[in-house]
């Protein structure tokens, strides 16, 4: 099949003024240029336009459908920018932002779709080049040029392959600077830090340090088919198979010496490898602690194991004392932050690492970390002895700290140099994100049903405040298809459904549906209006989903309210009721599940309904988190 190339004009993208259109039925694999920015008409959301995989596209699909499903357009149309990347083992298809993307084994060559934003030095064409003879966007008459480097001043621009195009821009898409050491992360070498008092301090004499075995990746086949593009140079994207943000606090203290030290570096490099490191996979940073902790890294700073294993390699030992409790609590309030590269979607996960036992307690920093929806595993390595266990400062110190106590979280190795083993278990254990318990917090895992009083009683203008009221709510949950969803009945005498679960799966989705239901009018019959909301809401509630119903009514109810209270009770419905004005206060803790102190509330007038959604959260939460841990 013969490759036609058309003008390319390579310049800045804010120089840019033309960005090539292309239509819906474009497929990535037609389009040569590793990196592009385009524009997509509107109704690509069609399931006609086929798209594989999920974040990361096999070329075989619709360019515009990809961007729909991504959610970095909706079907209007518009600017995105799409960069080609290696080949995947598998694609897993997903329905997202209304695009059902497809599955598919392995493919050789795949791209990702990001919002239309300039990176700084780097250029974009303002014409596409095709892999057939016919271009779904080329001109009649128009010519055929070598790329061109962007133009440097005081140089002459040469024109040059797409090879070398594609060569340059791999390696800069790779290349990272290496953050220089902190000059106050001394070597222990140099000036080593008092030792706590009972706290070991030894030098091993073994020298057989085991060879780290390399990791080795299934390339897969090549396919054939019937677009022919240029072959890319192999960049991982991670493994897709292990979507998590990793932190490892890793045990700098002066006790741990300057050979188990290494080992542990050594271990960490080895985990790096094992995981496949990217944007499409897992992400991971170092922390240090000694006396207090340090980031060496965060989960932007490196995208691919190569340079992370660099990076480690870089590290030097802190000194101190084994302060793991204050590291926690580090990692809890500033590692994983959007700014840092946490992403939001993904587990996020922590690792420590302690050298016999920590010098302070762990147990209040973890409960923090545990209900801000981090996994913590804990790796002991030579635990205290008998005569060594009254220097402990607190006993079952792992168990306090991890995310469940039920031995999946935790390893123990009795020498440094059993750590190794731990690799393959440790790695298949935090990638395992469907026993990531923790990643479930009282914001993102609940199907919380709305059922609203639209009675006569209530008036249009307090029916806004209503409608505030449960916005309010709203605002406070992590939504999305896979995260909290929400759903809302009305009734009167008579009950609609407004929308359910599966209706809308992100949180100005929900909240524009909130503003658009109309006052209804008319009766108060309470005890309908729950059974319904089983029916029509929560008979369609996730298993794994926490059930909440949050019912507002201003009334005494028209009908019984007792048996269709019990029969939610029963079906594990966690309901609160919220009472305005001349609500039954009594029938208020008939409806609100046990304790019902902590489920029914009374407001005198609508206006003061607001005050009430921290309590609401408060009490939300504290029941999530008094869950046992085994």
């Amino acid at each position: 099949m013969g490759t036609v190339v058309l003008t390319m004009k390579a310049s800045v993208i804010e120089m840019v003024l033309d960005v090539p259109q292309i239509n819906c039925d474009v497929k990535a694999g037609k389009i040569i240029n590793p990196e592009f920015i385009v524009k997509c008409p509107a109704g690509c959301q069609d399931p006609k336009y086929h798209v594989y995989g999920t974040d990361v596209y096999a070329s075989y699909s619709s360019v515009c459908g990809a961007a729909v499903h991504s959610g970095v357009l909706d079907n209007s149309g518009g600017k995105i920018l799409v960069r080609k990347v290696a080949g995947q083992s598998g694609y897993k298809g997903s329905y997202s932002n209304g695009v059902q993307s497809l599955s598919l084994p392995r493919w050789r060559e795949s791209f990702i779709v990001s919002e239309s934003k300039p990176q700084k030095g780097v250029t974009y064409p303002s014409a596409l080049t095709y892999s057939s003879s016919k271009s779904p966007a080329g001109k009649a008459g128009e010519t055929t040029k070598a790329y061109e480097r962007p133009s440097v001043p005081g140089t002459t621009s040469q024109p040059v392959t797409l090879t070398q195009v594609l060569a340059v821009t791999t390696a800069e898409a790779s290349h990272t600077t290496l953050p220089k050491p902190s000059p106050s992360a001394a070597s222990t070498t140099s000036s080593p830090r008092p030792q706590p008092v009972g706290h070991r301090s030894r030098e091993m004499g073994e020298t057989d340090f085991w060879k780290p075995g390399s990791v080795l990746l299934d390339a897969g086949f090549v396919p054939k088919e019937e677009l022919s593009t240029q072959s890319l140079e192999p960049v991982s994207l991670g493994d897709p198979n292990c979507k998590v943000d990793l932190s490892f606090l890793i045990d700098g203290s002066s006790s741990i010496g300057k050979r188990r030290f290494r080992i542990q570096k050594q271990f960490l490099a080895d985990i790096a490898q094992a995981l496949d490191i990217g944007p499409a996979g897992p992400l991971m940073g170092v922390v240090q602690y000694g006396d207090n902790p340090a980031t060496h890294f965060n989960l932007r700073t490196h995208t691919n194991s190569r340079d992370l294993k660099t990076a480690i390699e870089k590290i030097t030992q802190r000194g101190g004392l084994a302060n793991a409790g204050r590291a926690i609590s580090f990692v809890t309030k500033n590692f994983f932050s959007k700014a840092n590269g946490n992403r939001g979607g993904s587990p996020n996960v922590a690792v420590v690492l302690v050298d016999g036992w920590p010098t302070d307690k762990v147990e209040e920093a973890s409960r923090l970390a545990r209900e801000s929806g981090i996994n913590i595993f804990f790796i002991t390595i030579e635990g205290a002895v008998e005569n060594e266990k009254q220097y402990v400062l607190e006993p079952n110190f792992v168990n306090k700290a991890v995310c469940r106590t039920n031995g999946f979280y935790s390893f123990h190795v009795q020498s440094w140099f059993g750590l190794h083993k731990t690799l393959q278990p440790l790695v298949k254990r935090v990638c395992d994100t469907e026993r990531l318990a923790c990643s479930k917090t009282c914001l993102n895992s609940a199907d919380i049903g709305f059922v609203i009083d639209g009675s006569s009683s209530v008036g249009t203008g307090n029916f806004r405040t209503v409608l505030q009221f449960v916005a309010n709510l709203s605002k406070e949950f992590e939504i999305s298809d896979t995260d909290t969803r929400v759903g809302a009945v009305q009734y009167t005498y008579e009950q609609r459904l407004e929308f359910g679960f599966d209706k809308y799966s992100s949180k100005a989705d929900v909240l524009n549906a909130i503003k658009r239901v109309g006052y209804w009018s008319g009766g108060t019959s309470t005890g309908a209006a729950i059974n319904y909301a089983l029916e029509q809401l929560f008979q369609k509630s996730k298993p794994n989903k926490r059930k909440l119903m949050i019912l507002i009514t201003d009334g005494r109810s028209y009908d019984d309210i007792r048996i269709p209270a019990l029969a939610a009770h029963l079906k594990g419905v966690i309901t609160y009721a919220v009472g305005v004005a001349w609500a039954a206060q009594e029938e208020l803790e008939v409806i609100a599940t046990h304790p019902a102190r902590d489920h029914s509330f009374f407001a005198d007038d609508f206006d003061n309904l607001y005050q009430y959604v921290p309590r609401i959260i408060r009490n939300i939460c504290t029941e999530f988190n008094s869950q046992p841990r085994n």
